[in-house]
């Protein structure tokens, strides 16, 4: 299996390496074209700002390529986010693969979210053999709920953990730092 991690300079990449190491699959790091489109699984990682990482997209041409890819893709963190229509954060264009405006969260919780939280209503292959547990997240903005969630958190309301749309799925959690459950997730995209 051909598994490539999008390296567009915004990314907790090594971490993501690693995590597919360890399930015995070995992840090339590309932001070249014809690599990307000819992967068998992408994974389009993100942690930063969204109008820079969209900026580094849109200057490699990545933002064209990625909406367009056929193989099942990974979104996680910022890459869920940049999957959506827009995010508040430094109004940004998103890449509208998922029908939802990225909100930044009211001043009623603290932000960044930072740690466990218990992911719910899960939906997908994704989330095969899995039941409700916690995941780790980092974040100040969120997805709210949409017709392609299928997994939510609350944090001051219910917002969108996981979406998907067709052969794209996108984790607001990183699957890499969720533990055993995270490698599970990691493990069932291998094999969807």
């Amino acid at each position: 299996m051909k598994l490539v991690i999008v390296d567009y300079g915004a990314g907790n990449i090594q971490s993501i390496k690693f995590a597919f190491q360890r399930l015995g699959v070995e992840a090339q790091l590309s932001n070249d074209i014809r690599t990307i489109e000819e992967a068998d699984r992408v994974i389009f990682p993100g942690v930063g700002e969204a109008s820079s990482a969209m900026s580094k997209l849109t200057q490699s041409g990545l933002n064209r390529l990625i909406p367009k890819l056929k193989q099942p893709v990974l979104g996680i963190c910022l890459g869920m986010q940049l999957m959506c229509n827009s995010s508040e954060e430094g109004k940004t264009k998103g890449l509208g693969i998922f029908d939802v405006d990225v909100l930044k969260f009211n001043s009623g919780v603290k932000v960044p979210q930072i740690g466990w939280n218990k992911i719910e209503n899960l939906k997908s292959p994704l989330f095969q053999k899995l039941n409700e547990d916690y995941i780790y997240l980092v974040h100040s903005f969120y997805a709210p709920k949409a017709i392609e969630t299928i997994a939510t958190c609350e944090y001051g309301l219910e917002y969108s953990a996981a979406l998907q749309k067709d052969n794209f799925y996108g984790t607001q959690f990183h699957p890499e730092k969720s533990g055993k459950y995270g490698v599970k997730i990691l493990e069932n995209f291998i094999s969807i």
